[in-house]
């Protein structure tokens, strides 16, 4: 079974190339959504952001995601022992859902798989890019966060540029070139290896 990453900076489109993806009938874990499972319903996830953070990083209602978020664009050791907590649990959530699946592939949606090194799980990558103004805009639109929000997020991420020298596929998610026959080329391509 082939295993294929998706990544791409927020706001680039990684989640509609991911449903272009399932719409053809391919398994896609989508990481950024099992990850805000788990820290709502893994025990010691939960108990760890307590322990960083204290009782207020959660509400009646869950994660105070807002408040989460708050910190972790501010404080690089924060976010890197968040990351700690949780990524090694998302990982071990992919192999479970790989090992299940009944397809000749498989794919991960995360927006840090680059930046966590949860590519080395990866036999392919694919790397969503649009241009910054046109992402800054679709984070603006869809969180209803300022622009300077959406600049320090894109700033915690790694550059397109350092990402497309780890990729195996690049799709411009621009909306002048086509997504869908970029998509199907990529697919093309993956059944074959």
């Amino acid at each position: 079974m082939l295993k294929v990453g998706i990544t791409g900076g927020i706001g680039s489109g990684k989640s509609v190339v991911s449903k272009i993806i399932e719409s053809l009938g391919y398994p896609v874990f989508n990481s950024d959504q099992v990850s805000k499972d788990l820290v709502n319903t893994h025990p010691e996830i939960k108990a760890g952001l307590i322990a960083l953070f204290g009782e207020e990083i959660y509400t009646k209602d869950g994660l105070n995601k807002s408040l989460l978020a708050k910190i972790i664009f501010s404080d690089d050791d924060a976010r890197t022992k968040v990351n700690t907590l949780i990524h090694p649990r998302v990982r071990e959530a992919f192999a479970d859902f790989a090992e299940n699946a009944s397809s000749s592939m498989v794919f991960n949606e995360a927006a840090i798989l680059f930046e966590t090194g949860a590519n080395e799980q990866m036999d392919q990558m694919i790397l969503v890019t649009a241009p910054e103004a046109l992402r800054i805009k679709r984070v603006m639109s869809r969180d209803g966060v300022s622009e300077d929000e959406v600049k320090g997020r894109i700033n915690k991420q790694w550059s397109d540029d350092k990402k497309i020298d780890l990729a195996d596929f690049v799709l411009i998610n621009d909306e002048k070139e086509p997504l869908l026959k970029q998509v199907v080329d990529a697919l093309t391509f993956l059944s074959k290896v």
